[in-house]
């Protein structure tokens, strides 16, 4: 979810997983080798509010796609991105691939930053989609202290609901808590797939 209001959604984006029975912890943990595609299809479902702001380089609505979770490339990490964005190669550091929980010079196997200093410098949690030129502009001000990061504007709350048979998500607009009440149409993991 994204957007103005931190209580209601202004966007929703739901993915299929290609692997249903892994919890979310389990999937982020999985870091060596990481660079997973961890959904397939694209959205099954998109909405966005008349309402929503700053949809045209949002990291997880202005981009089409599938889920990559941990995508480390050189020194560099993004735990969540989209196929349909920029992922770098392996070996490139180019600061291009732009997500949620991003961070430049780290070791993406470990999460580890690369020094003591580093890790002052160079995490940023929230990126825009935009070119590697830099500087990199990051929403918010929760970023390392790097010269590189300019503070823009914050677009919203993320936040990451996982179920196992349901086959939609509420439209925008709904009042968002830690459960949110789905109807099941079909069991999206089953044993026969």
């Amino acid at each position: 979810s994204s957007g103005i209001n931190a209580e209601y959604g202004d966007a929703v984006k739901v993915f299929r997983f290609k692997d249903g029975v892994r919890s979310l912890l389990s999937r982020f943990q999985a870091m060596n080798p990481g660079r997973q595609i961890v959904t397939e299809g694209g959205p099954i479902q998109e909405s966005v509010s008349k309402h929503a702001q700053h949809m045209v380089n949002d990291p997880i609505f202005s981009v089409g796609g599938d889920l990559a979770f941990n995508w480390g490339y050189s020194g560099n990490g993004a735990r969540i991105a989209l196929t349909g964005g920029h992922l770098s190669a392996a070996d490139v550091n180019d600061d291009s691939t732009h997500g949620l929980g991003n961070h430049f010079a780290c070791n993406p196997l470990t999460g580890k930053a690369l020094s003591a200093e580093y890790a002052k410098l160079w995490p940023h949690e929230i990126s825009v989609i935009q070119s590697a030129v830099s500087p990199t502009t990051v929403q918010g001000t929760d970023h390392g202290t790097g010269q590189k990061y300019i503070s823009g504007p914050v677009y919203g709350n993320y936040a990451i609901y996982v179920s196992e048979d349901a086959t939609s998500f509420p439209e925008p607009g709904y009042k968002l808590d830690i459960e949110v009440e789905v109807v099941p149409k079909y069991k999206f993991f089953s044993e026969e797939l």
